[in-house]
C-alpha cells in the first residue's frame, strides 16, 4: 500500500497544475478561473526509491514494483464552502476518504493570474480553508455528539467510551483549533476511536509552497511565513514551482536530472513532497525480492512482522509463522541472501519482530 493525498486549496493556487505534473497526466484541467475542477480527480505514481535498483540487480529480478501513491485532485475551497458557497461541501467528503491533506499555497505574485481574494497572503488562505474544515467537522460533530450522549446516558458501553474524545474534539474546534491538536499525546485506544470519527481536521497537513520558478531552491518571504506557521502546528511544509514541475514531467528521464540542476534543485519535488508525506504519516518501506521481482511495501512505523505480511496477503498474516530479515545496508553490502546467511545476518524474526525501514523479507506461513 501507498497512502492517499488529497490535494486542497483556494481555487487558482496551481493545484491542478501540481497535480498533473505529479501525476504525469493532463487528466485535471488547468485554467486561470475559479472552479476549473468539477469533479475529483485521481491520478497515482510510482514512489522513487533508489534502494530498488541496487535489491533487483543483487537478486537479479526481472522487474521493480514499487508502491504507489495517490493524489485527488479536489476543487478550490472558498470561504462559506460548509455552508455551500462555491461549489458547496459536496467536496468535503471527498477529503474525508484521503490520508493526508495537501494544502497547496500560492506564494508567487502574478497580475495576470487572478486571486479569489484579491490579495496573496498563503497564511491567511491556509486559515480560510481550515476555518471551512473546522465548522464543517464543528456542525457534524455537534450533530453526533448529542445523539452519543443519549445513549451514555442510558448505560451504552461503546457511546460512553467513545463520548470523551468526541468532547475534547468539539472543545478544540469551539477554540478555533483543528482536531488534530489531539494527535500529540492522545492515548492509542483514544486515537482508533478519533480515526473512526473521520474528522477533516484530524487529518495530518503538508503544505504545499507554490512559487516562482526562481524561488524554487531558497523560498522566498511568503514561505518563510507558512514556514513558521507549519512549525507552530507541527505540520510538514514544502517549497515546489508547479511550473518547473510542469517542465520536468514533458522531459525524458535521461534529460530532468540536468534540469533540475540548472534551477538549483538535487531532485523533483514529487520525491520531496513524497518524502515530507512519509514522515508526515510515519511511514516506512521494507522490500521482497526475487529472480522474478523485487518489490515495494509501505507500512506504518511500528508494524510487527504479521500485520506487514499481511500488506502482501492477508493469508501471509493469518498464517504466519516466520520472517527471514536481512537489513537492507547488509543486502546491498554483502551481495544478497546467500550471502548474508553465510555471514550471519539473515535473521529468522517471530511475530513480535517490528520491521524496520529498508528489510529486505521473506514470509514463511501456513494456509
Amino acid at each position: 500500500m501507498g497512502f492517499k493525498c488529497g490535494i486542497v486549496g483556494l481555487p487558482n493556487v496551481g493545484k491542478s497544475t501540481l497535480f498533473n505534473a505529479l501525476t504525469r497526466t493532463a487528466a485535471a484541467q488547468a485554467a486561470n478561473y475559479p472552479f476549473c475542477t468539477i469533479e475529483p480527480n485521481t491520478g497515482e505514481v510510482a514512489v522513487p526509491d533508489v534502494r530498488m535498483k541496487k535489491i533487483a540487480a543483487i537478486a537479479g529480478s526481472k522487474e521493480i514494483i514499487p508502491t504507489r501513491i495517490s493524489f485527488v485532485d479536489i476543487a478550490g475551497l472558498v470561504r462559506g464552502a460548509s455552508k455551500g458557497e462555491g461549489l458547496g461541501n459536496q467536496f468535503l467528503a471527498t477529503i474525508r476518504e484521503v490520508d493526508a491533506v495537501v494544502h497547496v499555497l500560492r506564494c508567487f505574485e502574478d497580475e495576470d493570474i487572478t486571486h479569489v481574494d484579491g490579495r496573496i497572503e498563503p497564511v491567511a488562505d491556509a486559515e480560510t480553508v481550515e476555518t471551512e474544515l473546522m465548522l464543517s467537522d464543528l456542525e457534524s460533530l455537534e450533530r453526533r455528539t448529542e445523539q452519543t450522549r443519549k445513549k451514555a446516558a442510558s448505560k451504552d458501553k461503546e457511546s460512553m467510551t467513545v463520548l470523551p474524545v468526541m468532547d475534547a474534539a468539539l472543545n478544540l474546534l469551539r477554540e478555533g483549533k483543528p482536531v488534530r491538536h489531539l494527535l500529540k499525546d492522545i492515548a492509542d485506544e483514544d486515537l482508533k476511536i478519533l480515526r473512526g470519527l473521520n474528522l477533516l481536521t484530524s487529518k495530518p497537513v503538508l503544505y504545499v509552497c507554490n512559487v516562482e520558478e526562481g524561488d524554487a531552491a531558497t523560498g522566498n518571504s511568503l514561505t518563510a511565513n507558512v514556514a513558521k506557521m507549519a512549525e507552530e502546528q507541527n505540520a510538514e511544509m514544502v517549497i515546489i514551482s508547479a511550473a518547473i514541475e510542469a517542465e520536468v514531467a514533458q522531459l525524458p528521464n535521461d534529460e530532468q536530472a540536468e534540469f533540475l540542476e540548472s534551477m538549483g534543485l538535487e531532485e523533483p519535488g514529487l520525491d520531496r513532497l513524497i518524502q515530507s508525506g512519509y514522515k508526515l504519516l510515519d511511514l516506512i518501506t521494507y522490500f521482497t525480492a526475487g529472480p522474478k521481482e523485487t518489490r515495494a511495501w509501505t507500512i506504518v512505523r511500528g508494524t510487527k512482522a504479521p500485520a506487514a505480511a499481511g500488506v502482501i496477503h492477508t493469508d501471509f498474516e493469518r498464517g504466519f509463522i516466520r520472517a527471514q530479515t536481512i537489513a537492507y545496508n547488509d543486502y546491498v553490502t554483502l551481495g544478497g541472501e546467500v550471502p548474508a546467511k553465510e555471514a550471519g545476518k539473515a535473521r529468522d524474526e517471530g511475530k513480535e519482530y517490528v520491521v524496520e525501514d529498508g528489510d529486505v523479507l521473506m514470509f514463511k506461513f501456513n494456509t
